[in-house]
């Protein structure tokens, strides 16, 4: 019994050394055992750690206006569209079939904005923005409503996906609009900035 423990606590340990010794051995005779590439690639997959690959799109109407969908199995309900990308599935189309799948809307996706990566999850995930094209909506298992939103008229979201937005807006030349709290925010930001400039 004490020696079925101790190996159950070595385990990960013998793990670990058995795939460095593995990579090793690898990395010296790759270039020699031209081995065919779909063999490389499950030799790849095999010896590195996996991960999800998430896409998160802005979507802007002819308003500049950005599409936000409920979701049935969120505690935050309202959040951009998204989903996980198919194997050989480029981001662009990902995230244009996740939106056709959930609302049957039609968009086009322009741009990759940016990529992150959470450890906690395991998960990569895809930023990038585009236009709506047409459709109308209809709901589905995930998704019970949508709306096209005002920057400044937004439900409340995560902070994350603000930023990404602000972000799309900007790269895509769209101009943030702010609400007056914001406005008076910034001016008295800007006349405590002067004051404190001229002090010094």
């Amino acid at each position: 019994m004490k020696l079925c423990c101790t190996l159950t606590e070595k385990s990960p340990y013998i793990l670990l050394n058995y795939t460095f010794v593995m990579k090793k051995i690898l990395a010296h005779y790759w270039r020699y055992l031209r081995l065919p590439k779909h063999i490389q690639f499950f030799i790849m997959r095999f010896l590195n750690d996996e991960f999800l690959v998430g896409v998160i799109a802005v979507i802007f109407n002819n308003k500049n206006q950005i599409l936000l969908l409920e979701h049935t199995y969120r505690q935050t309900p309202w959040s951009l569209p998204g989903g996980y990308l198919k194997a050989g599935e480029h981001p662009k189309e990902g995230a244009e079939r996740e939106i056709r799948e959930e609302t049957s809307m039609k968009v086009k996706v322009d741009k990759l904005l940016e990529t992150s990566t959470d450890p906690q999850t395991a998960r990569l995930e895809i930023s990038c923005y585009g236009k709506f094209i047409s459709g109308k909506f209809k709901p589905s298992d995930e998704v019970i409503n949508f709306g096209f939103f005002d920057y400044d008229s937004l439900p409340m979201i995560g902070k994350r996906q603000k930023k990404l937005i602000e972000k799309a807006m900007r790269y895509s030349n769209r101009s943030v609009r702010l609400s007056k709290k914001q406005q008076l925010k910034k001016i008295l930001l800007n006349s405590f900035y002067k004051v404190f400039s001229n002090i010094h």
